[in-house]
């Protein structure tokens, strides 16, 4: 019998042969063995093998004599460096070197400038004016003309004539067919020296100094290469894609957030929802679904949860005696009942006795709902018998069955036990954790605020909801996520709309994540 080895090695060969190939069409590097990367007009730009602090003039850089490097020439003044090649969405890694005061940039598209700048222990003179800053906007009707400067989070310059490094996701602007913006430019997250600077800044136009005052779906690198000297190696560009970025979990509205639209029909409320992205819908109640589910179903959409009570007061239903109709119905669905807790009526009901019952029902409902594949989860709410992660963790593990499990409310977490430590509620939720729901928030004093200042569009308030789907992203999870809208005001159509494109942005911070975290 002949040794197959031979085949084997070539077959291993041919893979690697492939994987090289497949790099070198997504890694563009910009060459520093020469000027073929750039447009013909390269001034005094030079080829040297590596660049220190001149000894008579530390605000100058000595090239020495070789390949793999590029420096601005002996004065540092001199024309700027333009790519051949244009892009849009990238990936892209700069490594520069400058001397003590001297100042660079690197223009994304030839209009986006991130500041190379000697900034060793020296504060900044405006937003933006620092290395790592994204530099300002200019126009001279303003008063101030600059604006819209953006100062890194932490200056992490070193010393003049040492190498430092960019790392950078950035996103192009998007156009209609029409030619006019939709979307704008973003620097999705800047790496400076291994410290990230800027997590997600958009850019509502080209900063000062850009080649172009317009803006385009694709254009050049730009080097600054007049406002004294610097050095760059080992420069290259990925191209990628944001545009279809979606996260791996399914993303719903609550009911709340489309209830009130002009027409509430279930066919037109579905259209919408599958019009704006969103994956379906919870409900809020046990009866008259079935109009609903169809028209979801020709969407080619689900319905993921339904709300409903549980109550412990032994004077009513423990739970809506419609489920028992419904069940057969949601056969195969994969929905979830969000089991929440009101308040009893009972003032002689206690906290032990309130999750005694509670353990008793989740087991009945979780006997009644597994023929049919539909899960249960203890919903925490303000001020209901079970308003914790932790607290409603405790009751599961009591239930002991696999088909019951918990939610994780943002705005009920924040309301119930601030904002602080919600990573370690998280974290104990987990493997329990069925559903997810978020919304837009403001930071603070997360207990005493108002539920319009703890419910509002994903795309509002000053609470960073990234670090959340961070951490769900590092735990594994899977499982949907419910957008909550309880009292939003504004038209369904435009809060979800914006909610959905914050949602898309969440997963372009993740993707940037991803991807600088590779090799």
């Amino acid at each position: 019998m002949k040794s197959k080895r031979p085949l084997l090695v070539s077959m291993l060969l041919l893979c690697c042969c492939m994987q090289v190939t497949w790099a070198s069409q997504y890694i563009r590097p910009l060459s520093t063995h020469d000027l073929s990367s750039w447009r013909t007009n390269t001034g005094d730009w030079e080829i040297a093998s590596d660049v220190a602090l001149a000894p008579d003039n530390v605000s100058k850089l000595q090239a020495k004599p070789g390949k793999g490097i590029i420096a601005n020439g002996p004065t540092g003044r001199t024309t700027h460096l333009v790519s051949k090649q244009s892009f849009g969405d990238v990936r892209a890694h700069f490594e520069f070197c400058v001397p003590k005061g001297s100042n660079s940039g690197i223009y994304f598209m030839g209009r986006y400038e991130i500041q190379v700048l000697d900034s060793w222990e020296q504060g900044e003179a405006y937003a933006g004016h620092q290395c790592g800053g994204i530099y300002q906007r200019w126009d001279n009707t303003r008063t101030p003309p600059g604006f819209e400067g953006h100062a890194p989070r932490i200056n992490v310059s070193r010393r003049p004539g040492q190498w430092q490094s960019f790392d950078v996701v950035f996103r192009a602007p998007r156009f209609n067919a029409q030619g006019e913006k939709i979307s704008p430019a973003a620097f999705v997250k800047i790496v400076h020296n291994g410290r990230v600077v800027h997590d997600y800044v958009e850019l509502t136009g080209p900063t000062r100094a850009s080649l172009y005052s317009d803006e385009t779906a694709t254009g050049p690198f730009m080097l600054q290469g007049d406002h004294g000297a610097v050095a760059y190696r080992n420069m290259w560009v990925q191209p990628i894609d944001l545009e279809t970025c979606e996260l791996d979990t399914p993303f719903f509205t609550f009911e709340s957030g489309i209830a009130s639209a002009g027409d509430r029909s279930p066919k037109a409320q579905a259209s919408l929802l599958k019009q704006l992205g969103y994956d379906g819908l919870e409900q809020m109640r046990c009866t008259n679904l079935q109009p609903m589910l169809a028209e979801l179903d020709k969407q080619a959409l689900r319905l993921f949860t339904i709300y409903t009570p549980i109550q412990v007061d032994p004077a009513q239903p423990p739970y809506d005696p419609a489920l028992k109709t419904l069940l057969p119905q949601l056969s195969g669905r994969q929905v979830i009942l969000w089991m929440h807790t009101p308040p009893s009526r009972d003032t002689s009901i206690t906290q032990e006795k309130a999750d005694q019952r509670i353990v008793e029902i989740c087991r009945e409902l979780s006997d009644l709902a597994r023929p049919f594949g539909v899960r249960i989860a203890l919903y925490p709410h303000t001020s209901f018998w079970v308003d914790k992660v932790g607290h409603a963790v405790d009751l599961v593990k009591q239930v002991d069955r696999d088909n019951v499990g918990v939610v994780f409310n943002l705005c009920h977490r924040l309301k119930v036990e601030g904002a602080a430590g919600w990573q370690a509620s998280l974290q104990q939720a987990m493997p329990h954790l069925f559903a997810v729901s978020l919304n837009g928030a403001d930071q603070g004093d997360t207990q005493a605020m108002n539920w319009n200042r703890l419910i509002q569009p994903l795309n509002q308030g000053t609470f960073d909801t990234y670090p959340l789907i961070k951490a769900l992203n590092d735990l594994n999870y899977s499982g949907p996520i419910g957008l909550q809208c309880y009292n939003i005001k504004a038209k369904p159509e435009d809060h979800l709309a914006a909610s959905k494109r914050a949602w898309q942005i969440l997963a372009q911070r993740l993707k940037a994540d991803k991807l600088l975290s590779q090799n």
